[in-house]
């Protein structure tokens, strides 16, 4: 009974990764860049700022923290 109840598992594996690709779907603004600035140009930009400011711990955490947001 085990052999067969293995068995069907193993015959329905192939099955499931097309499930999954079926999931529901990403909104739009997702799949698309942003016209502007990405997080990485901006992590740059802010990281140089910060260089620049010669912030250092809790002051650079925090500048770096607000850089991000806005």
């Amino acid at each position: 009974m085990r052999f067969a109840v293995a068995c069907a598992v193993v015959s329905l594996l192939p099955a499931f990764p097309a499930f999954a690709a079926e999931g529901t779907p990403k909104p739009a603004a997702a799949k698309a860049a942003p016209a502007g600035e990405t997080q990485q140009d901006k992590m740059r930009r802010c990281n140089a700022t910060a260089k620049e400011k010669s912030l250092k711990g809790e002051e650079r955490k925090a500048f770096m923290s607000a850089c991000l947001k806005g």
